[in-house]
């Protein structure tokens, strides 16, 4: 059997595993919500210790914490930081109290532990540091919570995912480069259109790309406006009344991100607004990053019954009963990963109507969905700039067998027999499998010179 110590909160006496850091509190929630067995994601614990932290020195700042207490606090911070399995120490399941008390009390309790440690060995051998006293002084889960989801979902989309879409466009825009010289059928509908150079089709994506990096920075004055300083209700009852600019200061520095307290802290802590808006620019982002995949999947396909326009890298084998089959597998996987962002923005809007007058209560569910989409999009595109984008090469033969015999490029003539003339030459072309400029040139008496000029489709890819 496990050995276990016995431990005390407000609600009675408790058997929590011996070595564990957490307390009676944590255990309770491990008891109460055996539900998916899913934790609070790294990002999100590791931005819950550094708030403890910064509102500890934002209190010694303040006089609101005695420096004995506060330096320790501090030190148990740090040592959780620089931890590789701090995991451990945070076993809550996603799926608890609304609120996320149990995690903001997980966070405390273990905190309070190693704090407790130093205090002993420093200059307080029969002191304790308390979790709800000493480490969430001036704090409330009501308004910690939903600063911490701020700060991780801040840091995420600042340190890590502008700078990985980023990566991608430069990466598109080098590709582009590299393949300007190759011309290639349009397609709307699915359907053969009027041609376009292979650059233009790339230099599309990243355009797209740029339009969400520009979502996504207008959300961060949002996202690093905070809560914290509100306490239980908006009021600030049991917090300094510098506090929550002592700690937006405070954990500025620490974060080397610029943080703002709200400017009303009854609707950041009786809302998710913020959070529902970035976690809809996220899924639009993963709306674009499905439009690449799709299109890389398209034109990959074959590689002799499809359009094989291109080819990806072979990276593993695709069947397991078909030799030789080799499987789009990036796009494929970042077209899932897009399709879940979709879903978790669908549980976070969900989420954001939770707000019952003074709290939202679907508080650890919006942080972990957000901060799932941010990592699966941070890493999507850096895969498939890595693995698809950088890599493929281009099937020159393959576009131009069907470039030139596409009757599409008749569209060229409009302006010269019009659009009905055009239009019987197409439809011979299409009966006939005939390139267009042999049809053209038997039905209208434009000399073949000018026709090839007219239907050349690289001048075609141009308005200049």
């Amino acid at each position: 059997m496990t050995k276990t110590r016995v431990e005390k909160d407000s609600m009675g006496e408790l058997n929590v595993p011996h070595e564990a850091l957490y307390g009676a509190q944590t255990q309770r929630a491990i008891n109460n919500f055996p539900v998916s067995g899913q934790r609070l994601p790294e990002p999100f614990i590791r931005a819950l210790i550094t708030v403890k932290k910064a509102a500890a020195l934002a209190n010694m700042k303040l006089e609101a914490l005695d420096e004995s207490r506060g330096k320790v606090i501090v030190s148990a911070c740090d040592e959780l930081l620089n931890s590789d399995d701090v995991m451990a120490h945070f076993p809550v399941d996603v799926f608890q109290t609304g609120s996320g008390t149990s995690s903001n009390m997980n966070a405390n309790e273990v905190i309070a532990t190693v704090a407790s440690r130093y205090l002993k060995e420093t200059i307080h051998p029969n002191e304790t540091i308390h979790p709800n006293d000493h480490v969430n002084y001036g704090q409330s889960s009501n308004d910690v919570i939903p600063t911490t989801i701020h700060v991780s979902a801040a840091l995420e989309l600042e340190k890590h995912l502008i700078p990985a879409v980023e990566t991608l466009i430069a990466q598109i825009e080098e590709k582009a480069g590299s393949v300007s010289q190759y011309c290639k059928t349009g397609r709307t509908h699915l359907m053969d259109a009027m041609p376009i150079r292979m650059d233009q089709s790339l230099l599309s994506w990243s355009a797209q790309l740029k339009q969400q990096v520009s979502t996504l920075r207008s959300h961060q004055p949002a996202i690093q406006s905070l809560a914290q300083g509100g306490t239980a209700v908006g009021t600030g009852i049991n917090a300094h009344p510098d506090f929550a600019a002592t700690f937006a200061d405070t954990i500025s520095e620490l974060t080397e991100l610029k943080f703002t307290p709200a400017e009303n802290f009854f609707a950041v802590i009786g809302s998710q607004d913020t959070a529902v808006s970035l976690s809809g620019a996220v899924k639009s982002l993963a709306v674009t990053m499905m439009k690449i995949s799709n299109d890389l999947r398209w034109m990959n396909s074959g590689p002799l019954a499809g359009l094989g326009e291109i080819a990806l890298e072979a990276l593993q084998p695709g069947s397991s009963i078909m030799p030789g089959k080799v499987n789009p597998v990036i796009p494929e996987a970042v077209a899932m990963a897009s399709a879940q962002v979709i879903g978790n923005d669908g549980a976070i809007t969900v989420g954001g109507q939770s707000g019952n007058f003074e709290l939202n209560v679907m508080l650890p569910m919006i942080a972990s969905n957000l901060l799932s989409s941010i990592t699966l999009m941070t890493n999507s595109v850096s895969l498939i700039g890595e693995k698809a984008i950088k890599t493929f090469s281009v099937n020159k033969e393959a576009l131009e067998e069907v470039l030139y015999r596409n009757p599409v490029l008749v569209t060229a003539l409009n302006p010269v027999i019009g659009y009905a003339k055009a239009a019987e030459i197409a439809k011979v072309a299409y009966k006939e499998n005939k390139p267009i400029l042999e049809v053209a040139e038997a039905m209208t008496d434009i000399p073949k010179d000018e026709l090839t000029a007219l239907l050349d489709p690289k001048k075609l890819t141009s308005n200049r």
